[in-house]
């Protein structure tokens, strides 16, 4: 007579985070202000100015803006201010770099507001796998080094095949 099926991952007492579940779910809209240079490298104050009012801010609706540079060009301050007074009534916000950057802040952040107490003493999985998402390494860096001084293991992977990272030293 043949034994039933015990998921042994699920009794073990293991937490798996998903770092895709941290992934923000507003999308995103890159300017690069190149192509509103002269020679993609020169900001001409009339012809950027101009360039400003007349480029469509609607297409940023509910999006997060990400503004910047991709030339050597020298962009002056006041011309990111100018594309936020223009964005800002369009894109739920804005944000200068591209969107690595982009990723890093926002896990960073969105890391720093999570309640780790709950994970104290715990058996805990990063999880390596994203659904094709692009999780920065920062998030696995900010997030092990905010788990560390409570968990009791850290391990990264899936619970069938984790690599381990940390594990707790024993009470003597």
């Amino acid at each position: 007579m043949s034994q039933p099926l015990v998921n042994k991952i699920a009794k073990s007492g293991l937490i798996t985070l998903k770092m895709e579940e941290f992934f923000p779910s507003t999308p995103t809209a890159e300017m690069d202000l190149k192509d509103f240079l002269f020679k993609e490298l020169l900001l001409k104050e009339k012809e950027f100015r101009a360039a400003m009012k007349a480029h469509d801010w609607t297409q940023y609706e509910g999006k997060v803006l990400l503004v910047y540079c991709s030339t050597d060009a020298i962009v002056p301050m006041w011309a990111y201010m100018l594309v936020a007074a223009y964005a800002e009534p369009h894109a739920v916000d804005l944000f200068e770099g591209r969107a690595e950057d982009y990723y890093r802040t926002y896990f960073t952040q969105q890391l720093s507001k999570l309640d780790v107490e709950q994970y104290k003493d715990q058996r805990i999985i990063l999880k390596g796998c994203t659904d094709g998402k692009p999780i920065p390494a920062q998030a696995y860096l900010e997030l092990t080094k905010r788990l560390r001084p409570l968990a009791k293991s850290i391990m990264f992977g899936e619970p069938c095949s984790t690599v381990p990272i940390y594990k707790k030293p024993r009470k003597k």
